[in-house]
């Protein structure tokens, strides 16, 4: 569980991104240290305690927490084996109905205006905009790389078009002492960092400089907030499918030789894509499109912020899998015990749904005090992690996981005769695999 958490968090630190290298040192880091004191710290401990371990009585709940099996997990997880076929196609038609509205995610980078109103950086905005409509302290930087006579055309053509747009302001010019590098300095209008200026500059770089700067020898580079919010939000876009590809291969070996099943490694790579792609979709639905994001008490904003889709993904898919190979081992455990598939499904999900949901809903409470934070980009983080593990936690493991298993029967633990060669790590112990060889 701890390397395939880290797996994930190390496809963070491929993106060249000072943030998302930050946050995915300390959440390995974290994670190893984590995963070094429940191997060494925690069995001392345990050992020193003994049976006092479990001397004090939690109130309203007793001992319940020493059965071996959690009699509602236990029924559920049976009353979905007995109609399998229904229970995936309602879990699946529900998650992918979630995740739908990823299909209008827009990236991007909050603006002053997504601030509290209670806060003096928005009144000071405010202000500005009242007293100043058409200043700004966030400008589009244009530099020009040309000696200052080849370029004065380009100069003259390139302020005409900026005097038609609305939402630029006069630029200033200046240059340097050698007169070979020209500074334009363009305020904009409102809000820097809004759908309207981003585009604004969009176009800037993309029509109205090359035509004012046909000539390939002259370097022209458009810098400032807006410029800089597009090429963080061009890099994260960029990098995305690049971090899926590279966690989710490593997964899928981890997975294939932590349990000798190409069938297990695709279907847990499968189910977790669903939780993750569901979250997306909550995301944009609650913050983009603005469905039920005052009963939150969530904004509703044009975008989603750029590095939030690249960072659930790590996370979620972290966690996900966390749970997911704990699930598995003891359903795995399980089968090799008796080589009862439905047994082992029901069994694994019962002894393990009670931990598993614990787990959750710790992490659920720590991000949701994200959640309800003031900066719209960590109310995004914390909603989309927080939604999404609850999914995990209920449809996918419940439901999703053992319906899917059950219609897979001995067909879970298939491994080709040519990969028989993979060492067999034993994750779950050293029960005998005699049992498996047939469902290979």
């Amino acid at each position: 569980s701890g390397i395939a958490f880290t797996l994930a968090m190390v496809g963070l630190l491929l993106v060249p991104h000072t943030i998302m290298r930050s946050l995915a040192a300390g959440a390995i880091v974290a994670g190893l240290v984590s995963v070094a004191a429940a191997l060494t710290l925690l069995p001392a401990l345990l050992s020193l305690l003994g049976d006092r371990v479990n001397a004090l009585r939690i109130p309203f709940f007793g001992r319940t927490a020493a059965q071996e099996q959690s009699p509602f997990w236990s029924r559920t997880v049976r009353g979905v084996m007995r109609r399998p076929v229904a229970s995936l196609a309602l879990a699946t038609g529900l998650l992918l109905a979630l995740a739908a509205p990823v299909l209008q995610l827009q990236s991007g980078e909050a603006g002053v205006q997504t601030l509290p109103d209670r806060l003096a950086a928005k009144e000071g905005y405010r202000a500005l905009n009242a007293e100043f409509p058409g200043e700004t302290t966030e400008p589009v930087e244009i530099v020009i790389d040309a000696a200052a006579p080849a370029v004065e055309d380009g100069i003259a053509r390139l302020r005409a078009r900026l005097a038609t747009e609305e939402l630029f302001g006069r630029p200033g010019v200046e240059r340097n002492q050698a007169g070979d590098l020209t500074l334009l300095t363009v305020p904009v209008r409102g809000d820097p960092l809004d759908q309207d200026a981003v585009d604004a500059v969009r176009e800037l770089r993309s029509e109205d400089i090359p035509d004012a700067f046909p000539d390939a020898g002259v370097q022209v580079f458009v810098a400032g907030d807006t410029a800089e919010s597009i090429d963080e939000s061009d890099t994260m876009n960029g990098w995305l499918p690049v971090v899926f590809t590279f966690v989710l291969s490593l997964s899928f070996v981890l997975l294939t030789i932590a349990f000798r099943s190409l069938v297990v490694a695709a279907k847990a790579i499968a189910v977790n894509l669903l939780s993750v792609g569901a979250a997306y979709g909550l995301l944009v639905l609650v913050f983009q499109e603005g469905v039920g994001n005052e009963l939150f008490g969530f904004p509703q904003v044009d975008t989603i912020e750029s590095w939030v889709p690249l960072f659930l993904f790590a996370v979620l898919f972290g966690l996900s899998m966390d749970y997911h190979v704990f699930l598995l081992s003891r359903i795995r455990e399980r089968f090799r015990e008796t080589g009862d598939n439905s047994d082992a499904i029901a069994h694994g999900v019962g002894s393990t749904g009670r931990i598993i949901t614990g787990a959750a809903l710790i992490i659920i409470a720590v991000f949701s005090g994200f959640a309800r934070g003031d900066l719209v980009m960590f109310q995004q983080m914390g909603f989309g992690v927080a939604i999404a593990l609850l999914l995990d936690a209920t449809v996918v493991r419940l439901v999703l996981v053992p319906a899917a298993m059950e219609l897979l029967g001995q067909r879970n633990w298939y491994l080709p005769a040519w990969l028989r060669w993979l060492p067999d790590v034993q994750v779950e112990g050293a029960e005998a695999r005699a049992r498996l060889e047939p469902a290979r």
